[in-house]
């Protein structure tokens, strides 16, 4: 598993013009899944996301979770993280869950975020071309492998 992290101002998905999923400040999470993955790594990913101390105190230091400042997360599925370019001009995804395994896996996660976070959990659609607009704070982006 997968996901890339980015400590956002605003972030929106949109599907054919219309406005999906979208938080003020918080975290948007890119997640991709490849065929060995389980809810056990489910699981971790999503007590560290909510746990990760991204956001800055008075100090400036990244001291604060996601609850401390009262944040959001936005979650994207993205099979393209386990695009393979070592080889040739075009990736290969043969590592890349199929979706019947991976859509399973981003429900279930974003069903743990739901729970172990008390702020606003939001979407975009499984499987659907999305356009994607955010704010990067900081910029701060982390890649988070499991």
């Amino acid at each position: 598993m997968r996901v890339v992290l980015q400590r956002v101002r605003e972030a929106h998905v949109t599907i054919e013009g219309k406005v999906v999923g979208e938080i003020g400040l918080g975290q948007f999470l890119l997640v991709g899944f490849k065929q060995s993955d389980t809810t056990d790594q489910v699981e971790w990913m999503a007590d560290k996301v909510v746990g990760l101390r991204v956001f800055q105190d008075d100090a400036g230091k990244m001291n604060r979770t996601l609850a401390d400042v009262d944040g959001s997360i936005l979650v994207v599925s993205q099979f393209t993280l386990y695009g393979d370019v070592r080889k040739g001009r075009r990736p290969s995804f043969i590592d890349a869950a199929t979706p019947e395994t991976a859509i399973r896996l981003y429900e279930r996660f974003v069903e743990l975020l739901e729970a172990r976070h008390p702020g606003k959990v939001a979407t975009g659609e499984f499987g659907a071309m999305m356009d994607v607009s955010l704010t990067n704070d900081g910029p701060v982006t982390l890649v988070i492998d499991r």
